[in-house]
């Protein structure tokens, strides 16, 4: 968090963000300044709050307690690509004066063949961002599967040079699914010809419990040396209309061993940058909606409550 102290922070931000006094979970930023080393570095996604201005988004991030913010850099989000050369400065300047930080961006990026993927990486780079997450690739129909990550290991490579040249780092989420990434083989593969400085993945739990099974501690071991970033939520298998799918729930209320992989985290020496995303209903912000269904309230209770669960889960693990 920025060197401002409670009072004055409440004092800058109490006229942008009406919604605090409703809060009703407690709030842990200030509890977090004299035992930082036992808590994770955790940012709220950008995607949760799109329903806020670049201002209350920060001023909310800080009083939540989170460390920054991971902003939405991507089509409907909070900052539209064909624009990010004027609005993705003047989002991380509002984020910082309302008392938060903004190091790390989720994006649309696939190559450095495109123009505006490049002036994301540019823009982000120059306006501080430290890392950024691409989009996600997809098999190309009338190729093998062995030749379209051929392709894509390129395109990482590619962007992992121009990284290096801006200073800044790209992962890629592994993420359940038909895409490349659903597995952790696809994953390593894609990245055997990258500067392993400046690009690697982006580790998502639920997804690699929901592909993987047993399995995903193996994917763990397997992705540790190359792990820049981390996604936390949580899920359980329920039925929905008869079909058995992945239903997303808050932190600790669903399959996620998170004693087992945060003591793996330890014992791999992995204290990388978290965002949360919090998945379930929650009026439409969970979905990226900018104008939702609940009151705010609702919205900013389960992202403080998450936030508490995970850093109780990390200490005790």
């Amino acid at each position: 968090m920025a060197s401002i102290s409670r009072k004055d922070f409440i004092k800058k931000t109490a006229l942008t963000v009406s919604a605090l006094p409703l809060l009703s979970f407690p709030l842990s930023a200030w509890a977090m300044e004299n035992s930082i080393e036992e808590h994770l570095s955790v940012n709220i996604f950008s995607k949760h709050l799109q329903f806020l201005d670049y201002t209350s988004t920060g001023g909310m991030a800080a009083e939540m307690g989170f460390s920054g913010v991971d902003l939405t850099v991507r089509p409907k989000g909070h900052v539209l690509p064909e624009l990010v050369k004027v609005d993705l400065p003047k989002a991380v300047s509002e984020i910082k004066s309302a008392g938060s930080t903004c190091e790390m961006i989720t994006t649309s990026i696939e190559s450095v063949h495109n123009t505006l993927d490049v002036d994301i990486i540019k823009t982000a780079a120059k306006s501080g961002i430290n890392y950024y997450r691409t989009h996600w690739f997809k098999y190309i129909e009338g190729k093998t599967m062995e030749d379209s990550l051929e392709l894509y290991k390129q395109r990482v490579k590619e962007l992992s040079n121009l990284n290096s040249e801006q200073n800044i780092i790209g992962y890629y989420q592994n993420h359940a699914g038909k895409n490349v990434g659903a597995s952790f083989w696809e994953i390593k593969k894609i990245l055997e010809a990258a500067d392993v400085n400046h690009f690697g993945t982006q580790y998502d739990i639920r997804h690699a419990l929901a592909e993987g099974g047993h399995s995903w501690e193996n994917g763990l071991k397997l992705l540790q040396s190359n792990i820049k970033g981390i996604v936390l939520k949580d899920f359980k298998w329920g039925k929905v209309n008869g079909k058995w799918k992945p239903i997303n729930v808050p932190i600790g209320e669903g399959m996620v061993d998170f004693n087992t992989y945060f003591k793996l985290l330890k014992k791999y020496k992995l204290k990388p940058p978290v965002s949360l995303h919090l998945e379930y209903d929650l009026g439409g912000a969970d979905k990226g909606y900018s104008s939702i269904s609940v009151d705010k309230k609702v919205v900013f209770n389960a992202m403080i409550k998450d936030l508490n669960k995970i850093q109780q889960l990390w200490k005790e693990a």
